[in-house]
């Protein structure tokens, strides 16, 4: 195994430029699906980079991506907090974004466009519900203790990808409401 890694930096509606990181094993030649890890709210840190790289050592491309722009993070829980609450009054730039790192991820030679995830933990889950709720073409998207509110800017549009949503019961974050799987529509 050759675990190989490039920052990406792409552009995007909304802002940007945004930075990610691109982790793949070197040993694979042909494409391969490719996950799209969306960060929690204080930005794109270790842990993401970290199951990025374990996707990659799954034979998958795995690919950190950047939501906020600039490759941006903190470790303040108050600055995580203004800048997600600062997104969230924008769903759309945040579905903007989450198409853009898609679209970041599909272009490169190493993933097939065809067979394409997105994960995302606590502030990242709800982008990556948000990016299927756009209708992005995944084949699957995994929300870990995330946050499940539809926006109200979601078009009105099947989702293809299938969805997993990994959550505790009495996660103050989400609503008993929001649990509900029609939320996802």
């Amino acid at each position: 195994m050759d675990l190989q890694s490039k920052e990406i930096t792409y552009e995007g509606a909304f802002g940007g430029p945004f930075v990610g990181t691109l982790h793949w094993d070197a040993d694979l030649k042909e494409p391969r699906p490719g996950v799209l890890v969306a960060h929690a709210f204080s930005g794109r840190k270790a842990f993401e980079e970290q199951r990025a790289q374990e996707l990659a050592a799954l034979g998958y491309v795995g690919f950190a991506a950047d939501y906020y722009g600039e490759g941006w993070s903190t470790a303040d829980p108050a600055e995580a907090h203004a800048a997600k609450t600062a997104l969230d009054q924008d769903r759309p730039a945040l579905a903007a974004r989450m198409e853009a790192a898609l679209s970041a991820l599909i272009a490169e030679p190493l993933v097939d466009p065809e067979r394409t995830a997105a994960i995302g933990y606590c502030y990242g889950g709800k982008a990556v519900l948000d990016l299927a709720r756009q209708g992005a073409q995944l084949r699957g998207v995994v929300a870990f203790h995330g946050i499940l509110d539809r926006a109200a800017s979601a078009p009105d549009v099947p989702i293809t990808a299938e969805v997993l949503v990994l959550h505790g019961w009495d996660d103050p974050l989400a609503s008993p409401k929001a649990r509900s799987f029609l939320a996802l529509r």
